[in-house]
C-alpha cells in the first residue's frame, strides 16, 4: 500500500484514536498525548513505509508510539495520576469509564499488554511482536495485570 496523501488522510481517520489511546496509556497526560500522536502521524508521513496489510500497518503505528513514549518519558519524568480528563477523544470515552481509571492506575507493564489485549483485540503473539517482549512474558503481564486490577476492584466492592 503507497502512502498517498488521499491514503494517509484515510488511516489517519481510521486510526487515529488507537494511536491516542496507546499514547495516553503510556503519558497519562492530553497535551503530552496530543503532541506525540502527531508525532506517530508525521513519522507515517515523512517515512512512508510501504505496508503489506493494514494490520501491518496498525502494528507499525503501535510500535512507532511505543518508542516515542518510551523517549519522551526518558527524556521527561512528569506522570499525571490525576482523573481522566474531560476532552478524551468521543470513541476512547465510550470504553473508557471507571474501568480504565483502575487499568491507569496499574503499572506501565501491565497496562500496555492489557489495552493491547482488551482494546486493539491484539493476540498474545501480535503483542509480543509489537512490544518486543517474548511471549511468555505477555501472558505473565497479562494474568498479573488482571490480578492486581481484580483486587483494586475488589477492595473498592466492585464485585
Amino acid at each position: 500500500m503507497k502512502m498517498t496523501e488521499t491514503v494517509f488522510l484515510e488511516v489517519f481517520e481510521k486510526f487515529k484514536n488507537t494511536v491516542y489511546a496507546v499514547v495516553f496509556n503510556y503519558v497519562r497526560n492530553v497535551e503530552d498525548a496530543a503532541d506525540l500522536e502527531q508525532e506517530v502521524f508525521l513519522k507515517l508521513l515523512s517515512h512512508a513505509p510501504e505496508f503489506e496489510s493494514e494490520e501491518h500497518m496498525k502494528a507499525w503505528l503501535i510500535r512507532v508510539s511505543i518508542n516515542l513514549c518510551k523517549n519522551h518519558i526518558r527524556s521527561r519524568s512528569h506522570l499525571s495520576d490525576g482523573p481522566l480528563p474531560e476532552d478524551l477523544p468521543a470513541a476512547a470515552k465510550e470504553e473508557q469509564g471507571e474501568l480504565l481509571q483502575w487499568v491507569l492506575r496499574l503499572p506501565e507493564k501491565y497496562r500496555i499488554p492489557l489495552h493491547l489485549f482488551y482494546y486493539e483485540e491484539y493476540s498474545i503473539r501480535q503483542i509480543a511482536e509489537v512490544t518486543d517482549l517474548p511471549e511468555a512474558t505477555v501472558k505473565i503481564r497479562l494474568k498479573r495485570g488482571r490480578e492486581k486490577l481484580g483486587k483494586s476492584l475488589r477492595k473498592e466492592d466492585w464485585f
